[in-house]
């Protein structure tokens, strides 16, 4: 059963460049027995037959340990798994849209880079928002920039959760947090590390002492 209080402290973001030989779904468990708290399945270059199977192994997992999965742009394959919600970009499928079709019991995500953008997806029923990228990163190239200011202000705009995203690891961390947010999206801090579980757990261990 999935845990009804959404935590977003620590949002894990998958991408399978950084796992060498490891599996996806075996990355994904030591990263929930580190202590994440959101797991979002991004997959960008396969089929929609490896992206469900992909969803199908990472949700057996997820279920398992009561941590949501959502599925990154495909409300397709959300739907198709039950996923408990999807994130959106600027070029997927409208917020309202989105809802329309997963209903309203499922997480909606949206990112946003701009305070504007903020304030329009928390208008049109998004649940949460993604915020950034706030540091240069590989992961996802040409995105726009938002500093740390931007982030302030952007937690001080809207009523629901902020997730900064772009670059976060545990040497920058710290400023993030301290804008407010509440909690930042991770990708190759966790997904790159020899040893997942010990980087998750001090991640948050940083994340934690952060927001007391």
């Amino acid at each position: 059963m999935i845990r009804e209080n959404r935590d977003f402290t620590l949002y894990l973001v998958t991408d399978r460049r950084w796992l060498g030989e490891r599996t996806l779904w075996d990355s994904v468990e030591e990263a929930i027995l580190g202590g994440v708290t959101l797991v979002q399945l991004r997959e960008k270059e396969v089929s929609s037959k490896e992206f469900l199977e992909l969803a199908q192994r990472v949700k057996e997992v997820t279920g398992r340990h009561g941590i949501p999965l959502i599925i990154n742009d495909r409300i397709d394959i959300a739907l198709a798994m039950n996923a408990e919600g999807v994130h959106l970009g600027p070029e997927d499928l409208t917020v309202p849209l989105a809802r329309k079709l997963l209903g309203r019991g499922k997480i909606i995500g949206a990112s946003a880079a701009s305070l504007d953008e903020a304030l329009l997806f928390q208008a049109q029923g998004a649940d949460y928002l993604g915020v950034g990228a706030v540091f240069p990163t590989v992961t996802k190239q040409g995105t726009d920039k938002v500093g740390l200011d931007d982030l302030r202000a952007i937690k001080a705009a809207v009523h629901i959760p902020v997730v900064a995203i772009g670059g976060i690891n545990a040497a920058n961390a710290t400023p993030v947090m301290a804008t407010g947010v509440d909690g930042v999206a991770v990708v190759s801090a966790i997904m790159a590390q020899t040893d997942i579980r010990d980087a998750v757990q001090g991640l948050l261990s940083l994340l934690k002492g952060t927001m007391r």
